[in-house]
């Protein structure tokens, strides 16, 4: 990739990888389907060949809505990449163009049936005990999804896995029923609160490169 940036592309080409996934942009449409074809060619040489699910080559960008409209097409395409979806869009700060993160839907999903499968094994601990865990639990998620736009899937969450422990204060005990709101007022501030904890992209890489 890096040798083919350097030496064949006329455009700019921006190269994110983690492990063996990775995102690649190009200026040019023709370029990013010559890459991608070269790939192919040389992974089979190697017996290899790229993920059939993964691999898309989709129009994206500052320009993309804009040139979609146009030829009559729907809104441009987003990606899935690190437990995020990525979508075009603008800054509410900015009104600039930007690459919104959203937490992706089943992956969330998946994170809240694993805590309600914990939260039955403890049925019976104290609602001290399940507090602080749960707050744990909580406060670990927003660590990695904590990123700038993504506030309203971080307060689903939180709402899902308080409405999973009141469920299951109240099957454990038929005496005492916690209504939802004594159940916030009691127990909903032990779960913190959405707080983004991660910067922009941009500011991140400002301060490790500054001009």
């Amino acid at each position: 990739m890096e040798a083919w940036r350097k030496k064949v592309a006329c455009g700019d080409v921006m190269i994110v990888r983690y492990a063996d996934d990775a995102v690649l942009g190009f200026e040019h449409r023709e370029e990013a389907e010559r890459f991608l074809e070269q790939v192919r060619e040389r992974l089979r040489k190697f017996g290899l060949e790229l993920h059939p699910e993964k691999t898309r080559l989709i129009e994206f960008g500052r320009y993309a809505a804009g040139r979609r409209e146009k030829r009559g097409e729907g809104k441009p395409e987003t990606f899935n990449f690190l437990g995020f979806t990525h979508i075009g869009g603008r800054s509410r700060q900015t009104g600039y163009f930007t690459v919104l993160r959203k937490t992706i839907g089943k992956r969330m999903a998946a994170k809240l049936n694993e805590i309600g499968q914990k939260l039955r094994k403890r049925m019976h601990d104290s609602i001290a005990d399940t507090g602080k865990w749960l707050a744990g639990v909580v406060r670990g998620y927003y660590q990695y999804h904590a990123v700038p736009e993504n506030g309203e899937r971080l307060k689903a969450f939180r709402n899902d896995v308080l409405r999973m422990w009141r469920r299951q204060l109240n099957r454990r005990s038929q005496r005492s029923h916690w209504t939802w709101k004594r159940f916030l007022e009691r127990l909903g501030p032990l779960i913190p609160e959405v707080e983004i904890v991660h910067p922009w992209p941009t500011e991140r890489f400002t301060a490790h490169y500054p001009r």
